[in-house]
Protein backbone atom coordinates (compact mmCIF):
# COMPACT_ATOMS: atom_id res chain seq x y z
CA UNK A 1 0.00 0.00 0.00
CA UNK A 2 0.96 3.52 -0.65
CA UNK A 3 3.00 4.94 2.35
CA UNK A 4 1.75 7.93 4.90
CA UNK A 5 2.13 11.51 3.56
CA UNK A 6 5.43 13.07 4.89
CA UNK A 7 6.68 16.10 6.58
CA UNK A 8 9.18 18.43 5.04
CA UNK A 9 11.58 20.11 7.56
CA UNK A 10 13.66 21.96 4.96
CA UNK A 11 13.62 25.54 2.91
CA UNK A 12 16.26 28.08 1.51
CA UNK A 13 15.34 31.51 3.08
CA UNK A 14 17.11 31.90 6.30
CA UNK A 15 14.00 33.24 8.55
CA UNK A 16 11.45 31.16 6.76
CA UNK A 17 14.08 27.71 7.82
CA UNK A 18 14.09 28.99 10.88
CA UNK A 19 10.50 29.49 11.38
CA UNK A 20 9.56 26.11 9.68
CA UNK A 21 12.27 24.36 11.75
CA UNK A 22 10.38 25.43 14.89
CA UNK A 23 7.35 24.54 13.60
CA UNK A 24 8.82 21.20 12.69
CA UNK A 25 10.67 20.89 16.02
CA UNK A 26 7.00 21.45 17.79
CA UNK A 27 5.27 19.55 15.75
CA UNK A 28 7.46 16.61 16.68
CA UNK A 29 6.95 17.22 20.14
CA UNK A 30 3.38 17.45 19.98
CA UNK A 31 3.03 21.00 20.42
CA UNK A 32 0.60 21.52 17.58
CA UNK A 33 -0.83 24.36 18.45
CA UNK A 34 2.68 25.97 17.72
CA UNK A 35 3.60 24.30 14.77
CA UNK A 36 0.10 25.47 12.99
CA UNK A 37 0.85 28.89 13.85
CA UNK A 38 4.23 28.03 12.47
CA UNK A 39 3.50 26.99 9.06
CA UNK A 40 -0.11 28.71 8.77
CA UNK A 41 2.13 32.26 8.80
CA UNK A 42 4.66 30.75 6.16
CA UNK A 43 1.67 28.84 3.96
CA UNK A 44 -0.24 32.03 3.40
CA UNK A 45 2.97 33.97 2.29
CA UNK A 46 3.61 31.34 -0.39
CA UNK A 47 6.53 29.28 1.53
CA UNK A 48 5.80 25.58 -0.34
CA UNK A 49 7.32 23.56 3.08
CA UNK A 50 4.77 25.30 5.22
CA UNK A 51 2.63 24.77 2.71
CA UNK A 52 3.03 20.66 2.84
CA UNK A 53 3.21 20.79 6.51
CA UNK A 54 -0.26 22.40 6.61
CA UNK A 55 -1.52 19.86 4.41
CA UNK A 56 -0.24 16.97 6.77
CA UNK A 57 -1.83 18.57 9.76
CA UNK A 58 -4.72 18.78 7.70
CA UNK A 59 -4.95 15.18 6.57
CA UNK A 60 -4.33 13.68 9.75
CA UNK A 61 -6.48 15.99 12.11
CA UNK A 62 -3.34 17.62 14.09
CA UNK A 63 -4.10 20.95 15.99
CA UNK A 64 -6.73 21.20 13.44
CA UNK A 65 -10.29 19.42 12.49
CA UNK A 66 -9.32 16.49 10.31
CA UNK A 67 -10.14 17.79 7.02
CA UNK A 68 -9.05 16.27 3.62
CA UNK A 69 -9.92 18.57 1.59
CA UNK A 70 -7.93 21.05 3.30
CA UNK A 71 -5.14 18.83 3.13
CA UNK A 72 -5.19 18.31 -0.38
CA UNK A 73 -5.41 21.94 -1.06
CA UNK A 74 -2.45 23.04 0.55
CA UNK A 75 -0.69 20.08 -0.36
CA UNK A 76 -1.41 21.12 -4.32
CA UNK A 77 -0.01 24.57 -3.58
CA UNK A 78 3.12 23.25 -2.77
CA UNK A 79 3.06 20.47 -5.22
CA UNK A 80 3.03 23.17 -8.30
CA UNK A 81 6.04 24.43 -6.93
CA UNK A 82 7.53 21.72 -7.46
CA UNK A 83 8.36 20.46 -3.61
CA UNK A 84 8.89 16.63 -4.20
CA UNK A 85 7.06 15.40 -0.46
CA UNK A 86 3.87 17.70 -1.35
CA UNK A 87 3.83 16.02 -4.96
CA UNK A 88 4.69 12.41 -3.19
CA UNK A 89 1.82 13.47 -0.59
CA UNK A 90 -0.94 14.23 -2.92
CA UNK A 91 -0.28 11.63 -5.18
CA UNK A 92 -1.01 9.39 -2.04
CA UNK A 93 -4.38 11.09 -1.75
CA UNK A 94 -5.68 10.53 -4.97
CA UNK A 95 -4.51 6.80 -4.75
CA UNK A 96 -6.41 6.77 -1.81
CA UNK A 97 -9.53 8.69 -2.78
CA UNK A 98 -8.66 11.62 -0.02
CA UNK A 99 -10.11 14.94 -0.52
CA UNK A 100 -10.47 14.08 -4.15
CA UNK A 101 -11.97 11.34 -6.30
CA UNK A 102 -10.06 8.21 -6.35
CA UNK A 103 -7.92 8.40 -9.42
CA UNK A 104 -4.58 6.08 -10.06
CA UNK A 105 -4.18 8.29 -13.15
CA UNK A 106 -3.68 11.06 -10.99
CA UNK A 107 -1.90 9.61 -8.42
CA UNK A 108 0.99 8.04 -10.82
CA UNK A 109 1.49 11.24 -12.46
CA UNK A 110 2.18 12.93 -8.81
CA UNK A 111 4.38 10.21 -7.64
CA UNK A 112 6.20 10.04 -11.38
CA UNK A 113 6.80 14.08 -10.90
CA UNK A 114 8.36 13.14 -7.04
CA UNK A 115 9.92 10.47 -8.44
CA UNK A 116 12.25 12.66 -10.96
CA UNK A 117 12.87 14.39 -8.33
CA UNK A 118 14.56 11.79 -6.19
CA UNK A 119 12.21 10.80 -3.50
CA UNK A 120 12.38 7.34 -2.36
CA UNK A 121 8.77 6.43 -1.56
CA UNK A 122 7.83 7.94 -4.52
CA UNK A 123 9.96 5.71 -6.67
CA UNK A 124 8.37 2.99 -4.20
CA UNK A 125 4.82 3.61 -5.10
CA UNK A 126 5.16 3.71 -8.64
CA UNK A 127 6.85 0.52 -8.49
CA UNK A 128 4.07 -0.42 -6.61
CA UNK A 129 1.98 0.67 -9.82
CA UNK A 130 3.54 -1.10 -12.11
CA UNK A 131 3.32 -3.69 -9.67
CA UNK A 132 -0.45 -4.07 -9.72
CA UNK A 133 -1.27 -2.26 -12.93
CA UNK A 134 -2.82 0.36 -11.17
CA UNK A 135 -3.13 3.97 -13.18
CA UNK A 136 -0.51 1.87 -15.85
CA UNK A 137 0.11 -0.78 -17.77
CA UNK A 138 1.15 -3.86 -15.68
CA UNK A 139 4.95 -4.40 -16.17
CA UNK A 140 7.03 -5.99 -14.47
CA UNK A 141 10.27 -4.83 -15.68
CA UNK A 142 9.03 -1.06 -14.83
CA UNK A 143 8.06 -2.07 -11.31
CA UNK A 144 11.26 -3.46 -10.88
CA UNK A 145 13.35 -0.55 -12.17
CA UNK A 146 11.06 2.16 -9.78
CA UNK A 147 11.99 -0.17 -6.90
CA UNK A 148 15.67 -0.65 -7.40
CA UNK A 149 16.07 2.70 -7.90
CA UNK A 150 14.05 3.73 -4.12
CA UNK A 151 16.00 0.87 -2.97
CA UNK A 152 19.04 1.81 -3.64
CA UNK A 153 18.63 4.89 -1.62
CA UNK A 154 17.89 2.77 1.23
CA UNK A 155 13.98 2.12 1.51
CA UNK A 156 13.14 -0.76 3.15
CA UNK A 157 9.80 -1.26 1.81
CA UNK A 158 11.02 -0.95 -1.81
CA UNK A 159 14.51 -3.37 -0.47
CA UNK A 160 11.62 -6.14 0.01
CA UNK A 161 9.69 -5.62 -3.46
CA UNK A 162 12.82 -5.82 -5.29
CA UNK A 163 13.69 -9.17 -3.29
CA UNK A 164 10.51 -10.54 -4.02
CA UNK A 165 10.60 -9.56 -7.43
CA UNK A 166 13.67 -11.93 -7.63
CA UNK A 167 12.26 -14.77 -5.51
CA UNK A 168 9.65 -14.60 -8.06
CA UNK A 169 11.29 -13.75 -11.02
CA UNK A 170 9.13 -11.11 -11.89
CA UNK A 171 11.08 -8.50 -14.10
CA UNK A 172 14.13 -10.03 -13.50
CA UNK A 173 15.46 -13.74 -13.73
CA UNK A 174 14.51 -15.78 -10.63
CA UNK A 175 17.93 -15.24 -8.53
CA UNK A 176 17.92 -16.45 -4.72
CA UNK A 177 21.03 -14.67 -3.77
CA UNK A 178 19.88 -11.26 -5.08
CA UNK A 179 16.39 -11.68 -3.05
CA UNK A 180 18.20 -12.32 0.28
CA UNK A 181 20.30 -9.75 -0.02
CA UNK A 182 17.68 -7.29 -0.87
CA UNK A 183 15.06 -8.95 1.93
CA UNK A 184 18.43 -8.87 4.50
CA UNK A 185 19.02 -5.05 3.79
CA UNK A 186 15.48 -4.34 4.38
CA UNK A 187 14.89 -7.07 7.57
CA UNK A 188 18.44 -5.32 9.12
CA UNK A 189 15.87 -2.27 9.47
CA UNK A 190 13.79 -3.76 12.17
CA UNK A 191 10.91 -4.88 10.21
CA UNK A 192 9.83 -8.74 12.05
CA UNK A 193 7.99 -9.79 8.85
CA UNK A 194 11.10 -9.10 6.87
CA UNK A 195 13.32 -11.11 9.07
CA UNK A 196 10.92 -13.73 8.99
CA UNK A 197 10.59 -13.55 5.11
CA UNK A 198 14.48 -13.77 4.64
CA UNK A 199 14.45 -16.75 7.19
CA UNK A 200 12.33 -18.86 5.27
CA UNK A 201 14.08 -17.63 1.74
CA UNK A 202 17.22 -19.11 3.42
CA UNK A 203 15.52 -22.27 4.17
CA UNK A 204 15.36 -22.85 0.44
CA UNK A 205 18.81 -21.97 -0.50
CA UNK A 206 22.19 -24.24 -0.16
CA UNK A 207 25.06 -22.59 2.78
CA UNK A 208 27.05 -21.40 -0.58
CA UNK A 209 24.33 -19.01 -1.98
CA UNK A 210 23.37 -17.53 2.03
CA UNK A 211 26.87 -16.89 2.70
CA UNK A 212 27.42 -14.99 -1.11
CA UNK A 213 23.91 -12.72 -0.46
CA UNK A 214 25.14 -12.05 3.02
CA UNK A 215 28.61 -10.94 1.74
CA UNK A 216 26.74 -8.35 -0.77
CA UNK A 217 24.59 -7.37 2.00
CA UNK A 218 27.38 -6.52 3.92
CA UNK A 219 29.07 -4.31 0.94
CA UNK A 220 26.35 -3.06 -0.32
CA UNK A 221 26.59 0.87 0.23
CA UNK A 222 23.06 3.27 -0.63
CA UNK A 223 22.99 5.49 -3.43
CA UNK A 224 21.94 9.06 -3.42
Amino acid sequence: MPAAVALLMVVTASQAWADLRAGAEAYQRGDYTTALTEFRSLAQQGNAGAQNNLGIMYSKGRGVPQDDDEAVRWFRRAAEQGIAEAQFNLGIMYSKGRGVPQDDDEAVRWFRRAAVLGDAEARFNLGVMYSEGRGVSQDDAEAVRWYRRAAEQGNARAQFGLGFMYLEGRGVPQDYVQAHMWVNLAAAQGKDSYRKSRDKLAEQMIPAQITEAQRLAREWKPKQ
